[in-house]
């Protein structure tokens, strides 16, 4: 569907400045994913620490003339003579009011779905179910917030007959425009948990807040033996339908009375609307895949689905990997595979994420597709569409799988490409063995047996793997951005290979998301991110004189924190006909590490940078010794008035703008008033508080597999040197990870645990270098489950606190012969 520019400005009620004549097919608010610039609306949004009205030059050179502003900019005919403008109060409200009309086109049923946790989950699921019956547009991924949910919902179209949307909140007042745009006739109320508990003063608030989906909703579905969610829902008076489930209460609309779990399976007896009882059967065993299946139920016989069509369905739920990862393949090859679902929306969503990856070694970007399904559109539209997506994401080379595809090669207009009926088809044929040096997004259902080929292509290593989760990266950017002023830059550190995590991937997702600076260790460091791709800033904070050629060349630039540097710095400059090279000068305020003394040096440091210009100071810093505790605040105070004489005697004897930073990740938060021009963010990039050893969200998660299990007699010792004695009969699991890998052997001999199937286990004996012993007798487990050493569910602090050190040690231990696995939710 499109809409006249006219229509638009109406809609928002907007003023329009500019005449050209246009329709309006897409919204962007993110200036990276252009696909489509003759069909764009730009909505120029203003963050706390970004305005969208400085991507306009840039949208409207590749050919954006639609723009939605709070301020027009000056000279906008001559600028931009082709360009709409449509000026409004709020940016943000304007985007949310034009889904908010779209929506009342429609029509139709369509889902609204919060709560805690298990709102995707119950959303895809929901869409496996509907799927065969009826067209479904749902929301991509998790867009879930004030700005995902209205660009989530102009993707409804003529052909949707089923829609499905997520609402996030995470403070009290944003339900209300949530549900003013999705208007949902059936509205859902997972669970309460305690995400963003922090935000609300009750348990019973976050729940009111939530059930505001619920107005003018036709019927409600929720738990009602959740005594806080039964409460707040009879208190609201709400008038429509209420759906509500229940395994204790015999008369409730979905009554639940039997679930019985088996090895693979859960078998889930119901009765619904006083029916006859009926049951399904659902292919997973966990407590939080038995309720939100409950939940699908509700809304799918709600909805009209019969009983053995549930059946049926249920039976066939395929799990959602809610993440899209990227693995090191064959030949050379990198993969990007997001089995997570299969429409247009998330094939855009994933193609954008390839083309935003840079790739230094320019390797060609490979599409492999499966059928996509109940796309409710022709072939011959639903591939054209893929085909133009393809050409605008820039795919070179395209694989199709699947016999929709096969029938539908025309409408593919990518030069490079082939088709197939199915995997085994494509692995049996010699394009499979032509995959080299080259980007590959895998993209297809489950059922096209689109995991036998990940596992065909990936590269096989070590069974010890460090996932690290870019998603958790951005959150723990943004949560330091929140405490900072909106015109403060940011360093991110990304030495010792980002603490652990690679510093390649993490460079890329910290570049896309617009930092200012990275900083590395060492001028090699540097390089490998020039690369790989990597045009950021980049400041190197500990040069080596052997290494000013490679950092002139890769523009790299370095701290400067003594005089025997300096001066080696400028001859080298000098002798490669350089001038004005910016430097980052270092002052010594207490750490007594490195740096210039910010009063007994600076006359001599200004007289020689201003007698010469082959360098010229970029920026000035020092570092706090103790930001992370109270305890040390007076001597923090010092530290400052030092840096502050030390910075502005530096600034005024220079015209140009020096900047300063002293503040690094504890310090912005206990320091605010210090953020200055700059700041550095380090280990909290990473997940982790430094003032308290919290963790922010968790960036790195360190997992193995049990190789073997053996049952030892008390009496008996474990591994070398006979340290670990057993005082029992114990069963012991020995697992591929050592002192090599990153585990400090000072974990052993039950020092510390690991988590197996969620319980401790703790490591017994010496660990060796490439294997250690750990004690599972009182675990049900197997050979081949996952442990997990630190992570998610076992903090890296634990393991830190247990030997006495600091977590960066532990983080930065983890050897490179740990494959890397990253991901994105």
């Amino acid at each position: 569907m499109t809409y006249t520019i006219e229509k638009v400005t109406t809609l928002i009620g907007a003023r329009r400045y500019g005449n050209g004549e246009a329709r309006v097919g897409f919204i962007l608010t993110d200036s990276r994913s252009l696909c489509f610039p003759e069909e764009t609306l730009f909505f120029a949004l203003k963050t706390q620490r970004n305005d969208g009205t400085q991507y306009i030059s840039d949208l409207y050179r590749r050919g954006v003339n639609n723009f939605v502003v709070e301020h027009v900019p000056t000279d906008y005919a001559t600028l931009y003579p082709h360009a709409n403008f449509l000026k409004v109060t709020d940016s943000l409200e304007a985007l949310q009011r034009l889904a908010e009309r779209h929506r009342d086109e429609f029509d139709i049923p369509v889902v609204g779905i919060t709560g805690s946790n298990g709102k995707t989950m119950v959303k895809e699921w929901l869409y496996q179910i509907m799927s065969p019956d009826v067209c479904v547009t749902r929301s991509p991924r998790s867009y879930n917030s004030q700005i995902g949910v209205p660009l989530s919902v102009w993707l409804l179209n003529e052909h949707t007959q089923l829609g499905i949307f997520e609402a996030g909140i995470s403070q009290p007042g944003e339900m209300r425009a949530l549900r003013g745009i999705i208007q949902p006739t059936i509205a859902v109320l997972t669970n309460l948990g305690a995400a963003h508990q922090e935000n609300f003063e009750s348990m019973q608030a976050k729940c009111k807040e939530k059930i505001q989906l619920f107005h003018d909703a036709q019927t409600v579905v929720y738990d009602a033996d959740d005594s806080v969610i039964a409460a707040e829902v009879e208190a609201s008076g709400y008038p429509g339908e209420r759906l509500c489930w229940s395994l204790t209460d015999a008369h409730a609309p979905m009554y639940i009375s039997r679930i019985d779990k088996g090895d693979a399976h859960t078998v889930v007896t119901y009765s619904y609307q006083g029916g006859a009882e009926q049951h399904y059967q659902l292919p997973f065993i966990d407590d939080a895949s038995i309720s939100n299946s409950i939940i699908c139920a509700t809304v799918a016989l709600h909805l009209g689905v019969s009983a053995a069509a549930l059946a049926l369905r249920m039976q066939q739920l395929e799990p959602i990997a809610m993440r899209l990862e990227v693995k090191e393949g064959q030949h050379g090859c990198t993969l990007i595979n997001d089995s997570y679902n299969s429409d247009v929306n998330s094939l855009d969503i994933a193609l954008d994420f390839m083309r935003r990856r840079p790739d230094h070694q320019g390797r060609r970007r490979t599409l492999i597709l499966s059928d996509i399904e109940q796309s409710g559109l022709t072939p011959q539209s639903l591939y054209g569409e893929v085909a133009q997506l393809c050409q605008q994401r820039g795919v070179e080379r395209f694989i199709g799988i699947g016999p929709q595809l096969c029938a539908a090669a025309a409408e593919i207009t990518i030069a490079d490409k082939s088709f197939f009926e199915s995997v085994d088809a494509f692995v049996a044929s010699p394009v499979f063995h032509t995959l080299r040096d080259e980007v590959i997004l895998l993209k297809g259902a489950r059922k096209f047996g689109f995991d036998r080929l990940t596992e065909l292509l990936v590269r096989k290593v070590h069974e010890t793997i460090l996932e690290v989760n870019l998603s958790a990266v951005v959150e723990n950017l943004n949560w330091y951005r929140s405490f900072m002023k909106p015109e403060t830059k940011l360093v991110c550190m990304i030495k010792a290979d980002a603490y652990g995590a690679g510093s390649v991937e993490i460079a890329k997702t910290l570049q896309d998301h617009r930092v200012d600076y990275l900083a590395v260790a060492v001028a090699d460091e540097g390089v490998t991110l020039r690369k790989n791709g990597i045009t950021a800033n980049i400041m190197v904070m500990n040069p080596e004189m052997t290494a000013f050629k490679t950092m002139f060349d890769y523009d790299l630039e370095p701290e400067v924190y003594s005089f025997r540097l300096l001066e080696a710095l400028i001859k080298a400059a000098e002798k490669e006909g350089i001038t004005d090279y910016p430097v980052h000068i270092k002052l010594d305020t207490g750490m007594h590490r490195l740096g210039f003394n910010p009063r007994e040096d600076m006359d001599r440091l200004i007289d020689r940078l201003q007698h010469q210009n082959a360098v010229i100071p970029r920026s000035v810093f020092s570092h706090f010794v103790g930001s992370d505790s109270d305890s040390f605040d007076d001597f923090s105070a010092r530290q400052f008035a030092l840096f502050d004489e030390g910075s502005r005697r530096l600034q005024s004897a220079f015209s140009h703008h020096i900047l300063r930073h002293i503040d690094n990740s504890a310090g912005i938060e206990h320091f605010p008033e210090h953020q200055l021009d700059m700041c550095r963010l380090g280990l909290g990039l990473y997940g982790i508080n430094s003032r308290n050893n919290a963790i922010i969200n968790t960036v790195s998660t360190l997992k193995t597999t049990i190789l073997q299990l053996r049952h030892v007699p008390a009496g008996d010792t474990v591994g070398y040197s006979r340290k670990g004695v057993l005082t029992r009969d114990s069963v012991i699991a020995a697992i591929p990870i050592g002192y090599a890998d990153g585990l400090n052997r000072h974990l052993g001999n039950r020092h510390c645990y690991c988590l197996v199937n969620g319980k401790r286990a703790e490591y017994v004996g010496n660990i060796c270098m490439d294997v250690c012993m750990i004690d599972v007798t009182d675990i049900d487990c197997a050979e081949g489950d996952s442990v997990e050493i630190f992570g998610e569910h076992l903090p890296v602090t634990v393991l830190s606190d247990a030997i006495d050190t600091i977590p960066y040690e532990i983080l930065t231990g983890i050897s490179n012969r740990v494959k890397r696995v990253y991901y994105q939710d």
